[in-house]
């Protein structure tokens, strides 16, 4: 008999270009879990300071999560949010417990079904986090056809490793959306 696998309350990062993704993504995970992530427009950051945005995204939204998901566009690496919605995931604080991390690579995406994979591509900060023999965050490639049960497993996997390898959040965050040329010198 196969063992049940829990529900987990999953944080989505995301890039709004991907938006159809993440909300088939729910969609098709249905009950499997429970999504506690920002609403496109759900944070008005005008005006506000950086560290500002930071802490409401932790508190308001991540706090409550267990893993966070990256959904992995093309220009998903460019995102401040998104550097800000991972290392927001994985930092534990007094309030907070850290997250699972997992990214999930999207068909459009140019590394899609491949086995060797361009880090430049994905975002710093969960590249760095799936380095070594015993990373803190697996990436995989958006399933066809599509098997909750194994999401589910991945997520629950995610969940597990949180308290094992420590992550590294060393990174510097995003002080604004990177451009297409950033890259070519980004170490």
């Amino acid at each position: 008999m196969a063992t049940k696998i829990p529900r987990h309350n999953v944080f989505i990062s995301f890039h709004e270009r991907d938006l159809k993704y993440k909300e088939s993504f729910v969609r098709m995970m249905g009950k499997r879990i429970v999504d506690r992530s920002v609403d496109t427009g759900g944070i008005d950051d005008t005006g506000l300071k950086t560290a500002t945005v930071r802490q409401k995204i932790r508190d308001e939204y991540v706090r409550d999560a267990t893993v966070t998901i990256v959904l992995i566009g093309p220009r998903t690496w460019q995102r401040k949010h998104v550097d800000w919605e991972i290392g927001s995931s994985i930092r534990k604080t007094r309030k907070n417990s850290r997250c699972g991390l997992v990214g999930i690579v999207l068909p459009n995406h140019p590394a899609y079904g491949k086995k060797r994979r361009n880090p430049h591509l994905f975002p710093p900060r969960l590249a760095d986090n799936c380095r070594g023999d015993d990373p803190y965050a697996l990436i995989y490639d958006w399933p066809n056809p599509w098997t909750p049960a194994k999401i589910a497993e991945w997520i629950h996997r995610a969940f597990v490793r949180r308290n094992g390898t420590p992550p590294d959040n060393s990174r510097r965050p995003f002080a604004r959306n990177r451009t297409r040329n950033y890259r070519k010198g980004w170490q």
